[in-house]
């Protein structure tokens, strides 16, 4: 019953249920997915996904590499108020 809500949530684009989407696509080893929700829900402000995925970007986490992009996304986090990207900057 959780999961039918959550996705009823991703349906309505809600930022926070995409957010927990991208992290359990993570948990599982689903990166394409995981990337897909979590920029979606990053797009629409949230702030925890713009920092997973500055994370996934740093690491080459099912993605390439990118530093560049890490930054950019660790940059926009931090700009959002995440006080873990604010710290790591």
């Amino acid at each position: 019953e959780a999961d039918a809500t959550i996705m009823k949530r991703v349906e309505a684009n809600d930022q926070v249920a995409l957010e927990v989407m991208g992290l359990r696509q993570c948990e599982k080893g689903d990166y394409g997915s995981a990337l897909e929700y979590l920029t979606e829900a990053a797009g629409l402000g949230d702030v925890e996904a713009l920092y997973h995925l500055s994370l996934m970007y740093r690491k080459g986490t099912g993605v390439e590499k990118d530093e560049k992009k890490g930054n950019y996304h660790a940059e926009e986090a931090a700009i959002a108020g995440h006080p873990t990207a604010r710290h790591n900057l």
